[in-house]
């Protein structure tokens, strides 16, 4: 597999706005760090970190109608929070306009905002470099769970999912069931690691 990184950098720098693409770079790094430790391949790692936000240079107005314009399914939660759908739609933009074809890239970029219960490896990886990626500031306990990526991928898994359960019910924001079935799932993981 060889796809041109510089090329579709230079492609996310005129798509995204100054911030969103830092953070792209910035989840890129994390992802092709987190790759290395836990023996995934590097320049899957690198292009899923890369795309897992190409869309997020539509409104989520935008977003949602080209999702129906391309006939993916939009379930309700989604459509109470249509940020989510930017996952949904930079997949297929990494199909479409991008021409990634593996499907461990797109599944990576699909289910970084929700997880999934039984996430490949890259997809764990994707969905925890989002989340405490160097520039991101504002979730509780980021220096532990920093730390905590590169010990225990599966734990850290589980409590990023955990805090952000804790942070949807304190927003009064309903849950995804993808979300809570992953978080159960990795929950029972932890428990018989231990």
């Amino acid at each position: 597999m060889y796809y041109n990184i510089s090329q579709i950098r230079k492609i996310l720098k005129n798509y995204l706005d100054t911030v969103r693409y830092e953070h792209s770079l910035s989840v890129s790094f994390m992802c092709i760090a987190l790759a290395m430790k836990y023996e995934v391949d590097i320049e899957k790692a690198e292009l899923a970190g890369l795309l897992h936000d190409c869309a997020k240079h539509y409104d989520t107005e935008t977003i949602k109608n080209k999702c129906i314009k391309n006939n993916m399914n939009i379930n309700e939660y989604e459509l109470e929070n249509l940020e989510l759908l930017h996952a949904k739609l930079g997949a297929f933009m990494a199909v479409n306009e991008f021409n990634i074809q593996d499907i461990e890239i797109i599944n990576a970029i699909l289910h970084h905002t929700t997880g999934k219960a039984e996430m490949s490896r890259l997809e764990q990886i994707v969905y925890v470099a989002d989340y405490i990626e160097p520039r991101r500031d504002k979730a509780k306990r980021l220096p532990e769970l920093r730390k905590l990526a590169f010990e225990n991928l599966d734990l850290v898994t589980a409590y990023i999912m955990n805090d952000t359960l804790k942070y949807l019910e304190d927003k009064n924001i309903r849950l995804d069931i993808k979300t809570r079935k992953a978080y159960e799932y990795y929950m029972n993981i932890v428990r018989l690691e231990k």
